[in-house]
């Protein structure tokens, strides 16, 4: 069974602001994209177009056009922001790439253009400091008739993506990498990460961006015909590269209300950390109805739709531990009146405005409203009184 949106969750994230559009408001990810934007013009010397479109899109335009199997996990509404049978909110920006090569029906002469596409996609993830319900997402499309393009292309575009992000001059030594990865609408597909240095000296990789060569069968959908048309796609996060490029640990800071903050999101010199508020944990014991409830992105989603407007307060949410209800003692069993076939589950909230410290009353009536969105058993076990 589908769930659809109701009108105020619809509204709500409508009315979120994008910050990679300069109309909402300048802001140091639209700085970013510009460069990244400017890199690749230089690269192939060709035009590029921006284009801003509407996050509600046609289902099928986000799915099916684009490759996605009838019956993907991904089409689930409980990864995907649905409004209608037919209506979604985009759960990627490659959303508007179909009607975009529907438009190159009637080009019949030479054609080299590089076609931008960023903006909020809207989906199911998890709580933590660096991923949100409502990322940016950019993707970057170069389409070429009467003219090839391969492989090598694809990893010059590669390695001017990197620079263009973390340019050697301010990141010496910076190591990135191409494995293999499959996508529906391209082919030799692959993912793009780069290696970061985390606090304590650690080295990670992270993704940055995935691409490919634009597959034959999605040209072919839109009247193109491959053997005269060709195309590289890369679709990149631009909340994470941000963070990247000047050393930001927690995603909620892009949309910090904090004037030292915000003062330092207009340009994209290195961040420099404004003292930070004390962090309330408070643990959560949930029956879920089942294994599969215990979904940290799943419980993540809930747990913002609860908090609302609230939400940016939430630094984290965690599953620590999934026990069947036949594994639980006799004790905790009673006392949580667990059914046969239900989990007790374990969660921890980590609770951390950035703008001021929370009183324990404060942190105990959020602990509260998320607990009572997501537990589904008999007995409640609230707090905040």
């Amino acid at each position: 069974m589908t769930n659809y949106l109701s009108l105020s969750q619809l509204n709500a994230a409508l009315s979120l602001r994008d910050l990679s559009d300069p109309d909402a408001g300048p802001h140091a990810m639209q700085l970013l994209l510009a460069d990244v934007v400017a890199a690749l013009e230089r690269l192939w010397a060709v035009p590029s177009v921006t284009h801003r479109l509407n996050p509600l899109v046609a289902t099928a335009d986000n799915y099916d056009r684009l490759g996605y199997s009838p019956d993907d996990v991904t089409r689930d509404s409980r990864y995907s922001r649905h409004v209608s049978p037919t209506v979604m909110l985009r759960s990627h920006t490659s959303a508007g790439i179909p009607a975009l090569l529907d438009s190159l029906r009637g080009e019949l002469g030479h054609y080299d253009r590089l076609h931008v596409l960023p903006g909020l996609v809207y989906r199911r993830d998890a709580i933590d400091r660096t991923h949100v319900g409502a990322p940016h997402q950019v993707d970057l499309w170069r389409l070429r008739a009467r003219g090839l393009l391969g492989p090598s292309d694809l990893d010059a575009m590669m390695a001017a993506i990197v620079e263009a992000v973390l340019p050697a001059s301010e990141h010496p030594g910076v190591r990135w990498r191409a494995t293999p990865a499959r996508h529906s609408y391209t082919a030799a597909g692959m993912q793009l990460d780069v290696l970061v240095s985390q606090p304590g000296g650690r080295s990670e990789w992270l993704e940055l961006a995935e691409c490919g060569l634009v597959a034959a069968s999605v040209l072919r959908g839109s009247g193109l015909d491959p053997r005269r048309w060709a195309g590289l796609a890369l679709g990149m996060g631009l909340d994470r590269a941000l963070m990247l490029r000047k050393g930001i640990t927690d995603i909620r800071l892009l949309r910090s209300r904090n004037p030292e903050v915000q003062a330092q999101l207009l340009d994209l010199s290195p961040y420099r950390p404004v003292s930070t508020m004390p962090e309330i944990r408070r643990d959560l014991s949930l029956v879920l109805s089942s294994e599969a409830g215990a979904d940290v992105e799943l419980l993540g989603d809930l747990a913002r739709t609860a908090l609302g407007a609230d939400a940016d307060m939430l630094a984290a949410l965690q599953v620590r531990t999934v026990t069947p209800a036949a594994d639980l003692p006799p004790a905790a069993v009673e006392r949580l009146r667990i059914a046969p076939g239900q989990v007790n589950v374990l969660v921890r909230l980590v609770l951390q405005p950035l703008d001021r410290t929370l009183t324990d009353q404060e942190a105990n009536a959020l602990r509260d409203r998320v607990y009572v969105a997501l537990h589904q058993g008999e007995v409640p076990e609230l707090i905040a009184g």
